[in-house]
């Protein structure tokens, strides 16, 4: 009817402002669900419902929120909504839920914060430098005063979970204090004197941190002291607070004016008084049994530095092989030398091939023993005796058997000592050590042995 429609027209266009009213994004969510969400920039409220409590519309700067309403989503904010609220990285929500009160305001403040790390501790004798002070991501770098040096991480960096990547490092001093010595003191030693004062200024150290040293502390005589002849060496030692230790070493050497060094001559000895070669030092010179000095007995270091007298030597006895008896050539070896002699019937007997060949690599120890070989060889009238080099004719060898009661056709070794006497017999070869031994428990072997000793006359048979 057309009464009708003018009727109808104006319910028809409620409808249709209604609609327009409604937004778009409504139609997006699921009816009745009662979830719906906000971003940063939205800012929605409904003011269709006067009657029912409404909180204020969320706004979150670096995050975003979704909300849960009892009444549906067209009745978002209403009393009861629970919004949860999430934040950016590098920030944290006050609270993650709230939920819209009778009072019309939300139950707890919700913004997102920029997550903050803890203040850094300031590392004592040192510091740091932060990019965005102890915010998320900031980057602090250590450094350290001069003198000190950093002990840990160099960098720390604030993360997420607000805790710096890196503990908090120190300075510690690990450079060591400066001192610097004296320099060489070399001085010769006072007329008549062997030692010579030397005196210097001890040194001061310096230190690269806070300067703070302990005392010097010098390793050796100290200054305005006497020191003997030879180089000395010093040194001084200076710590710091941290237990750093500096230190530098110098020498001082003093000179004292000597004779060139005298030595003992072959098979003979030397002994010298005062400091043995220092100006005014007398040395006086023996030989050893069996040789006989030649040249100066005593020389005087001089003035000059040069030795009084002419070179001794110890040349060996001149034995006499032409005499007509054995015993004026034993006399000849008295109180002078030991006397070791090898009888054999031919020179291919294997024990006295033997024999010579293990003394012959002792001659060392022979010498040092002062014993001297005699070799009879062969059965009369072909036998022949020899004392190194020097031939003994066939009679004066068979007297030397007669007199020692040596057989002749048979291996023996007889040992004599300076006092010809028959001190030891050997019917089969024995080595030069076996022989060795039983000499040195002579008891004139023991003195002999004593003199050698300070001579520092040694074998190493």
């Amino acid at each position: 009817q057309p009464g009708q429609c003018f009727q109808t027209l104006p319910n028809m266009l409620n409808w249709i402002q209604l609609v327009v009213l409604v937004p778009f994004s409504s139609y997006l969510s699921f009816p009745g669900s009662g979830y719906y969400s906000y971003r940063d920039d939205e800012d929605r409220y409904d003011h269709r419902y006067k009657g029912t409590p409404w909180c204020a519309p969320i706004k979150v700067k670096h995050g975003d929120v979704s909300c849960r309403t009892p009444r549906g989503e067209h009745y978002g904010n209403v009393m009861g909504t629970r919004c949860k609220i999430r934040c950016k990285q590098g920030y944290e929500a006050q609270s993650s839920e709230v939920v819209c009160m009778a009072s019309k305001h939300w139950s707890l403040n919700y913004a997102c914060r920029e997550i903050r790390c803890p203040k850094l501790n300031m590392p004592a004798n040192g510091g740091y430098k932060c990019s965005d002070g102890s915010y998320f991501n900031s980057r602090c770098e250590f450094f350290c005063s001069p003198g000190f040096s950093l002990k840990g991480q160099k960098t720390a960096t604030c993360q997420h979970t607000k805790v710096w990547s890196a503990g908090d490092p120190t300075c510690v001093d690990i450079d060591p204090p400066k001192i610097t010595c004296p320099t060489l003191k070399d001085k010769w030693a006072e007329p008549g004197k062997l030692t010579a004062r030397v005196t210097w200024d001890t040194p001061e150290g310096v230190d690269t941190a806070d300067g703070i040293l302990t005392d010097v502390i010098l390793k050796g005589r100290p200054s305005k002291s006497d020191f003997p002849e030879g180089l000395h060496k010093m040194a001084y030692t200076v710590f710091d607070r941290a237990g750093n230790k500096g230190s530098c070493r110098f020498t001082v050497r003093v000179r004292v004016r000597r004779c060139s060094p005298l030595f003992p001559p072959d098979n003979g000895y030397v002994k010298c008084d005062s400091d043995k070669d220092n100006y005014g030092a007398t040395c006086q010179f023996t030989c050893t049994g069996g040789y006989e000095l030649q040249g100066s007995a005593a020389r005087v270091c001089q003035h000059g530095l040069t030795w009084s007298g002419s070179d001794t030597t110890c040349s060996p006895m001149n034995i006499n092989v032409g005499v007509r008896t054995a015993a004026a050539l034993l006399d000849q070896f008295y109180e002078k030398r030991r006397l070791l002699i090898i009888s054999a019937p031919t020179a291919a007997n294997h024990n006295y091939r033997f024999q010579m060949t293990n003394l012959q690599q002792a001659q060392c120890g022979l010498d040092l023993r002062h014993v001297t070989v005699i070799e009879l060889v062969g059965t009369y009238p072909a036998q022949i005796g020899r004392i190194r080099h020097r031939l003994l004719s066939p009679a004066l060898a068979l007297q030397l058997r007669l007199l020692l009661q040596i057989p002749q056709r048979s291996f023996q070794m007889v040992l004599v000592d300076k006092q010809g006497m028959d001190k030891q017999r050997y019917p089969f070869p024995v080595t030069a050590a076996e022989l060795f031994t039983t000499i040195d428990t002579f008891p004139l072997r023991k003195d002999e042995m004593v003199l050698q000793q300070e001579a520092g006359q040694t074998c190493q048979s």
